[in-house]
């Protein structure tokens, strides 16, 4: 199935959610959000939803939520500002970036294993770099469950988001996670200007 072709793209709120079945992705945390807190983000202005509708079934495929970023370069470990800095040309090197946070991103378990994912990162990678887009943005940026299946979904050869920390001992010391606990997630970055 192809996303533009199959589906129809729509601001994800109350509304729209009331009058179809149920989403459900398989992930409770993912579920919960979005049949409760996405309205509430929306509602306070800290993220926007937007679903793929099937045209045919008339039901929710995917479902994700964005907001605004920043990659906070100063604060970052020595060789993890590097990684960014170089890609930055000197005269426009700061503080921060310009980032797009995917928030939250859940596919239907009746759409699964047919690219829908990757295709909404691709959607979301073309929707940032065109005209429609009202700010500059360098980074698309998530902090992905730390879930092998997860994290290769992102650092996959399709996705091609990188680690902001190639080591979870530098992710906790930058968050304050103590040691012996497990990250919950970890950040990755696509740079967007790898596609002009």
């Amino acid at each position: 199935m192809i996303l533009e072709k199959d589906f129809l793209f729509r601001r994800y709120n109350k509304e729209l959610a009331g009058k179809l079945p149920v989403f459900d992705c398989g992930d409770e945390d993912l579920n919960a959000f979005f049949q409760e807190d996405a309205f509430n983000y929306d509602a306070q202005l800290l993220g926007r939803s937007y679903c793929f509708l099937s045209a045919l079934e008339g039901d929710i495929a995917a479902v994700f939520t964005l907001s605004n970023s920043a990659i906070r370069v100063a604060e970052l470990p020595s060789n993890a500002k590097r990684r960014l800095v170089k890609l930055i040309p000197w005269v426009k090197q700061g503080r921060n970036y310009p980032a797009v946070l995917i928030g939250r991103l859940g596919v239907s378990r009746k759409y699964r294993n047919q690219k829908i994912g990757s295709q909404i990162i691709d959607f979301i990678k073309a929707w940032f770099l065109s005209n429609h887009n009202k700010t500059g943005c360098r980074f698309v940026v998530v902090d992905a469950y730390n879930k092998e299946d997860v994290l290769h979904f992102y650092s996959n050869d399709n996705n091609k988001f990188s680690f902001l920390f190639k080591e979870e001992c530098q992710e906790k010391l930058y968050n304050s996670v103590p040691t012996d606990e497990i990250l919950k997630t970890r950040q990755m970055y696509f740079d967007l200007a790898t596609l002009l």
